[in-house]
């Protein structure tokens, strides 16, 4: 079963049912994204003063990102939203070109942290998709906005700033995912420990603890006592515990699988040991009519 936590603090206690479906990594279709996210009137308000409390508050009213002082996501997003337009201002972008390359910025963030997994690949396609739509003239499926100089800055600028802290953002915005694997044996029955009351453990301590203060109190008081068995003198042996049905079954399906696989070993000994005495003998039937000729010649020299 696979669950999630979030990266800052864990989800304890959790049930399966509040376990939140993971999206996993995907490609998605850029589209036109001139207006979508920052209109006339708020770039406007944007423009009113250069002061950096002025326009993250702005952005603030206008994104919901009332904490950001205090929340350190909204303070991420918001150093990613301030910086986005003050890069347009260095640029000198008119005001469409700063909403377009804004909502460009912010979809791309999106589609990264909508996934827990590894998304790197799906979401560069992405952003260079929505690059194109705004490079090239082709109503109604994209405009020409961005010459290929701007086009050369702004990629250079999204892969120096998010692209190159990209797991920083993964791991501040998805959650981390854990898997809770568990294991069950077929044929093997799962037995589960005998509850015991909190009392009789108690009960059974106490009396322990008695007894065995009651030996230290008599060993020190009076020495061994002759004539005493070696059961008296050492105690008696405490019985070993039984063993469970579950590891007793356990048992003897392992020592009937050996059993088996000694026999295969054996069978397979004696066929090898079979085929090379074979060998042998074909070797040594071979052997004989060419000992039987030299014999042979050898009487024949000897006559002569």
């Amino acid at each position: 079963m696979l669950s999630t936590e979030n990266s800052q603090t864990q989800m304890e206690g959790a049930t399966p049912a509040d376990t939140p479906k993971l999206i996993q990594p995907r490609d998605h279709k850029g589209k036109v994204v001139v207006w979508a996210d920052l209109t006339v009137d708020d770039i406007d308000r944007l423009n009113e003063s250069l002061n950096v409390d002025h326009n993250k508050q702005v952005l603030a009213d206008i994104f919901h990102l009332d904490m950001w002082r205090e929340d350190p996501k909204q303070a991420i997003v918001m150093d990613l939203y301030y910086y986005t337009i003050q890069f347009a201002r260095d640029n000198n972008f008119n005001r469409e070109k700063t909403s377009t390359f804004f909502s460009i910025m912010k979809k791309t963030h999106e589609v990264a942290i909508e996934t827990p997994f590894g998304n790197l690949e799906q979401t560069f396609r992405y952003f260079k998709e929505l690059m194109l739509r705004h490079a090239v003239s082709r109503a109604p499926h994209s405009i020409e906005l961005f010459n290929v100089d701007e086009v050369r800055k702004l990629t250079e600028y999204a892969i120096n700033t998010y692209f190159r802290h990209f797991k920083m953002y993964k791991y501040a915005f998805t959650p981390l995912v854990r898997l809770d694997l568990s294991i069950n044996y077929f044929g093997v029955p799962i037995v589960s420990p005998e509850p015991t009351e909190a009392g009789d453990i108690d009960e059974e301590g106490s009396k322990d603890q008695e007894t065995a203060t009651e030996d230290q109190l008599r060993g020190e008081t009076s020495g061994p006592v002759e004539g005493e068995t070696e059961n008296e003198e050492f105690g008696e042996e405490h019985p070993d515990t039984e063993e469970s049905e579950a590891r007793k079954e356990l048992r003897a399906m392992i020592q009937t699988y050996l059993s088996e696989e000694i026999k295969k070993v054996k069978l397979t000994v004696e066929e090898q040991l079979k085929a090379t005495e074979e060998t042998l003998s074909k070797k040594l039937e071979a052997a004989e009519p060419i000992h039987k000729k030299s014999t042979r010649k050898d009487s024949a020299k000897k006559k002569k």
